[in-house]
């Protein structure tokens, strides 16, 4: 993230709309991410997103599950693993149980299943908390990017490039901006905390 940051304040901009542009992907990345994020976060309802982070030793190399695998949720609260080589299957199994998600797969010789055992109260809490401090990273990131925007519009209306009204206008374009991003930040917080509390 530092690094991003540097290379954007060591990045020299001709216009307004290129420091607008520029400013638009970085925060679009940061929702991307948050995205990504909170996919993670399980809710006690079944999906495919929860094994991404699971790595199978597949002939020796760690890779990921849903390359070795097909993964579909029959039901709310279940995934079914269905490996693409049936030897492997104990290997799919192990991996699961020893990724620290919390779940207990089973197989059957030629499928594993992954019942999503519902979350206690405290879990739900403690998850509802992590995802605050997620989004609150989210927005700080969001917020920097604006300052980053605004320095280049100072500067280049120091350097003449731009009159005080442009410099007017697009600083408010960019803070339009910020406030839609955090607001889509909010909304999808707001539905995975959601998720997280209410489904049973």
């Amino acid at each position: 993230m530092k690094q991003e940051q540097q290379a954007a304040s060591a990045t020299t901009f001709k216009s307004v709309k290129e420091i607008e542009a520029h400013a638009r992907s970085r925060m679009e990345k940061v929702l991307t991410d948050l995205q990504h994020e909170i996919s993670h976060f399980r809710t006690g309802r079944a999906s495919i997103g929860l094994l991404d982070s699971v790595r199978v030793d597949y002939y020796g190399s760690p890779v990921p599950l849903n390359q070795v695998a097909q993964l579909h949720v029959p039901e709310p609260a279940m995934i079914t693993v269905q490996p693409w080589d049936t030897s492997q299957i104990r290997e799919i199994e192990k991996a699961i149980r020893n990724a620290d998600l919390g779940l207990n797969p089973s197989n059957d010789g030629k499928i594993v299943r992954v019942p999503i055992p519902p979350l206690t109260e405290e879990r739900r809490r403690e998850l509802a908390k992590k995802l605050s401090h997620v989004a609150e990273e989210r927005r700080v990131g969001l917020r920097n990017v604006r300052r980053d925007a605004n320095d280049h519009l100072k500067k280049m209306l120091k350097d003449k490039l731009i009159s005080e009204d442009e410099e007017r206008q697009a600083l408010e374009s960019i803070q339009k901006l910020t406030d839609g991003q955090i607001a889509k930040v909010d909304q999808m917080v707001k539905a995975k905390e959601k998720e997280i509390l209410e489904f049973k």
